[in-house]
């Protein structure tokens, strides 16, 4: 700066060819992000499309197996909030990409005990904000097609294990990050409580 106490012109623009360059950097990472985003969501969707018309053409299993992590174990559905998704072996970032994933320490559908499944609240679970208690959650799989009813909706710590406590009764719990609007990690859990109330085998 100088005695009047302006800023040369050399460094007037070495300030201005600085904030140009930072605004094309800022605007080159969103871009990326959104295409990444945009990818990520495209497969989840293509993949669901191909899995959930496999899964209706499917042919009976002779008798149930253990589940490899990543291959399909049924197919969800919650009519009162529109969702309809595949539900795959696993809780990794590569399987919740493509569907909900079943968490492997936990019962499968049509078994006693607490079935889990976990989901991203930006893709599968997003609409899981507008469930309501008496809502009905279908779970279809190679044995059969099993019916639960929503006892309840809260949210807890990412910590809090209790969610996946055993149980002596047919459970289903959903698990979803909350809030369903936070951007980057979210530092809570949305859980949606239900209980079998019929079961129909094939």
């Amino acid at each position: 700066m100088n005695a009047a106490g302006r800023t040369p012109a050399g460094s007037r623009r070495l300030i201005s060819i600085g904030l140009w360059w930072a605004s094309y950097i800022f605007l080159l990472t969103g871009v990326l992000a959104a295409s990444y985003a945009g990818y990520v969501l495209a497969e989840g969707q293509a993949y669901q499309a191909i899995e959930l018309r496999k899964f209706k053409d499917r042919a009976p299993l002779a008798e149930p197996h253990l589940r490899t992590i990543g291959e399909v174990v049924g197919q969800m559905e919650i009519p009162s909030v529109g969702v309809r998704a595949i539900i795959l072996q696993g809780d990794s970032s590569a399987v919740l990409r493509r569907g909900v994933g079943h968490l492997p320490e936990t019962p499968m559908p049509g078994e006693w005990g607490n079935v889990a499944l976990a989901g991203h609240r930006d893709t599968f679970f997003r609409s899981l904000r507008q469930i309501r208690t008496g809502d009905v959650i279908t779970l279809e799989t190679s044995s059969g097609s099993y019916r639960y009813r929503v006892e309840a909706t809260y949210v807890v710590p990412p910590t809090d294990m209790e969610v996946l406590r055993p149980s002596n009764r047919r459970e289903l719990t959903l698990i979803t990050c909350f809030p369903f609007d936070y951007v980057g990690p979210a530092p809570e859990r949305f859980i949606v409580r239900a209980r079998e109330d019929g079961a129909s085998p094939e």
